[in-house]
């Protein structure tokens, strides 16, 4: 290994000194021509020279890429379904890939797209739920098989400084431009489908994901197309939760599907979007909100972050995994003078927990779900679900930009007190919560994961 480092520092010295050398020579001769050419032929002796020189400054720069350059290589968080397997393993592993580069001659596409160099990013509910293996199994594995590869480069929440655009992007995003500081939707949508047409762009019927149909994020460098980022003012709002807009996004998008406004509130699963949901159910001006978790630090959180109540939902073995907590029920009935909740939020994925929120919810209430795992599910009395005159929502993914600007207005206003509670809560003030990318290892990641409802990787640390 010393020996091919010393061999290739030598080839860049190398290089290094054919450009030295080259340039001045071809200065002197261009010097020369321009001094012994008579005034009468100036113009055009200049633009011959020209055409000239820039075709060996052109020659000398592809001989050394092609005999020099090697492919620069960066670290990922990948997932090879081949070599680590889906079934029996757990986390991501960190390899050595491509730099990420924009070939607009081969690639045309890349001209509306950009190198972003990521400084946070975050590990999501989705991402935990690859992680273990339980969440996206068959896109993951369709998407690759379209692929033709097998490995994936995991991730979608991320904030970074812009490095490269392509030719078209400074003309169509003005905010979009070498240095700027950016965020992005982790759903690639086409644009061209009914949905997209409509303005519904987050349930595009052609969408891929990054991280689960598409490679990822979680890399020192990124390739995104321009017209899924998000320019953010880091004056205003810290990098730590820049990172966090996808998933902030998210709770927005569900807690604006329905007025909340005076309603008796529960909030089934307090992981990361669970509890920003808690937040901003009351910041919305929700009577009384109730928080539900297995987990009772995160119901500490929930606490914290404006619950006016918290249940904690005993672990036990059950004949029927499916069926409701009647323990938990029962509680929230007490809570609500025998009503039920006006809203009951579905943010944890579990079939137990789904049917937590139907029997939950008064009749006539609203139950929006959004939390997601791989299988069948099942509704026991599936009838009493029509008897109660109950709303069902399902979210998925973001209101592209709407969910985005309503996230930048909140977060950007200090005196609303929603950014300082995020970060000095739920990323308890980046203490074990923000990890640098240098020392990633499974075992270090499944002790947080346990720990803190939310992680976020240092990329450049």
């Amino acid at each position: 290994m010393r020996f091919m480092s010393l061999a290739f520092r030598s080839l860049f010295l190398w290089r290094e000194k054919i450009c030295c050398v080259c340039k001045p020579i071809v200065f002197q001769i261009r010097k020369n021509i321009w001094v012994s050419t008579p005034k009468s032929n100036v113009r055009m002796r200049t633009k011959k020279c020209t055409r000239w020189f820039n075709r060996v400054i052109h020659m000398r720069h592809s001989l050394i890429l092609k005999l020099f350059c090697m492919p620069q290589m960066i670290s990922a968080l990948t997932l090879d379904i081949a070599q680590d397997g889906w079934n029996s393993s757990r986390g991501f592993i960190k390899r050595e890939i491509s730099m990420p580069t924009l070939d607009e001659k081969n690639h045309p596409e890349d001209a509306l797209s950009v190198i972003v160099r990521v400084r946070y990013a975050g590990m999501c509910g989705s991402d935990r739920g690859i992680w273990n293996r339980v969440a996206f199994t068959d896109l993951f594995h369709s998407a690759l098989a379209k692929e033709g590869k097998t490995l994936r480069i995991l991730g979608h929440e991320f904030v970074g400084e812009v490095v490269e655009t392509g030719s078209l992007v400074p003309h169509l995003y003005y905010e979009i431009k070498k240095g700027a500081m950016v965020s992005g939707d982790s759903h690639v949508t086409c644009g061209k489908c009914y949905q997209c047409r409509l303005g519904e762009a987050e349930v595009c019927q052609d969408q891929a994901i990054f991280g689960i149909s598409i490679d990822g994020i979680f890399a020192e460098y990124v390739k995104i197309p321009a017209k899924n980022l998000w320019a953010i003012d880091l004056n205003r709002v810290r990098g730590e939760i820049a990172a966090l807009y996808d998933p902030f996004g998210n709770a927005i998008h569900t807690l604006s599907r329905v007025d909340v406004r005076g309603a008796r509130v529960a909030i089934f699963g307090c992981g990361q979007i669970g509890l920003f949901s808690v937040l901003l159910a009351r910041k919305f001006g929700a009577a009384k909100v109730i928080g539900i978790d297995v987990n009772e630090h995160n119901l500490e959180l929930a606490k914290q972050l404006g619950a006016h109540e918290t249940i904690h939902i005993e672990p036990k073995e059950k004949k029927d995994p499916a069926a409701h907590d009647e323990a938990v029920v029962a509680k929230i009935m007490e809570l609500t003078y025998g009503k039920g909740v006006d809203v009951s939020l579905e943010m944890a994925g579990f079939n137990s927990s789904v049917n937590n929120c139907l029997e939950a919810a008064r009749p006539g209430g609203h139950v929006v779900f959004f939390g997601i795992k791989d299988g069948d599910f099942v509704i026991p009395h599936f009838s009493r679900l029509i008897v109660k005159g109950l709303t069902i929502h399902s979210i998925i993914g973001r209101q592209i930009f709407k969910s985005w600007q309503i996230a930048q207005r909140i977060l950007s206003d200090r005196t609303n007190g929603i950014q300082d509670a995020m970060w000095q809560v739920i990323m308890n003030e980046g203490k074990g919560t923000v990890i640098p990318f240098s020392e990633y290892s499974i075992a270090l990641l499944e002790e947080r994961m346990a720990e803190y409802p939310k992680l976020i990787f240092d990329m450049q640390s």
